[in-house]
C-alpha cells in the first residue's frame, strides 16, 4: 500500500510547526529573563514604593499583551521584554536584600527554580493526557492560595508561611504542566508571546516560593 503524501506532507508540517514555536517561545523566555536581570541590577536602590510601581506596570503590559497578540507580533514581543524589565525593577529592593544577608538562598532558589521547570516542562510537554483540567483547577488553587496569603497578614498561623509555599510549589507544577502541554499542541506561530509570559511568571513565582523555604532555612 502507498501511504497519501499529502499526509505525510501535513505530519511533517505540523512536527516542524511545533518545533518553531517551542523555540520561538523558549528564546522569548530566555530573553524576557535577560531583561528581568537587567531591571534588577538598574532598580537595585529603588525603593519598594517604587517597585509597587513596577508591579502595576508589569501588570498593566499583562493585560496589554492580550490586546496586541493578534494584531502586531512585535508590539507583543515588546511588552512582553518591558514585563520582564518592570519585574525585574518591582522586585529588585528583595533580590537586593537578601543578596546582602542570605546571597547563598538566591542560588539555591535559582537552581531549584530550573531543575523545577525543567522537570515539571519535560513532564507536561511529554504527557499524552490532557491536562486542561489541572490548569483549571490550578487556576481556582491559585486564588485560593492568595486569599491564604492574605489571611496570613492579619492571623498568625504557625508554619503558615513554610505551608503558604509548599502550596505554591504544587500549584505551579500543574500549571507548569498544563503550560508546555499547551506549548506542544499549539502551532500558531502568534500565540509564542503569551506562551512566554506564561511560563517566564511561572518560573518567577517557583523562584519566589524556592527563596521563601530556602531563606527560612538560614533563619
Amino acid at each position: 500500500m502507498i501511504d497519501s503524501p499529502s499526509y505525510s506532507g501535513a505530519g511533517s508540517a505540523s512536527s516542524d510547526d511545533t518545533h518553531a514555536l517551542f523555540g520561538q517561545t523558549m528564546g522569548y523566555v530566555a530573553a524576557t529573563a535577560g531583561f528581568f536581570a537587567l531591571g534588577a541590577y538598574v532598580g537595585r536602590d529603588l525603593s519598594y514604593g517604587w517597585a509597587f510601581v513596577g508591579f502595576i506596570a508589569a501588570f498593566a503590559c499583562l493585560i496589554g499583551m492580550n490586546f496586541t497578540a493578534r494584531q502586531s507580533g512585535s508590539a507583543s514581543v515588546g511588552l512582553l521584554f518591558a514585563v520582564g524589565l518592570l519585574l525585574g525593577l518591582a522586585m529588585s529592593p528583595t533580590l537586593t536584600y537578601y543578596a546582602g544577608v542570605n546571597p547563598q538562598a538566591l542560588w539555591q532558589a535559582g537552581g531549584a527554580t530550573a531543575l523545577f521547570i525543567a522537570g515539571c516542562g519535560a513532564a507536561g510537554y511529554a504527557t499524552r493526557r490532557d491536562l486542561s483540567g489541572v490548569a483549571r483547577m490550578g487556576f481556582w488553587a491559585l486564588v485560593a492560595l492568595i486569599m491564604f496569603g492574605v489571611l496570613m497578614i492579619f492571623v498568625n498561623i504557625p508554619g503558615g508561611a513554610l505551608t503558604y509555599s509548599i502550596l505554591g510549589l504544587v500549584i505551579f507544577a500543574g500549571l507548569t504542566m498544563s503550560d508546555f502541554q499547551r506549548l506542544r499542541r499549539s502551532k500558531d506561530i502568534d500565540s509564542a508571546p503569551l506562551m512566554a509570559a506564561s511560563i517566564f511568571l511561572d518560573a518567577l513565582n517557583v523562584f519566589q516560593f524556592f527563596l521563601q523555604i530556602f531563606s527560612r532555612n538560614e533563619r
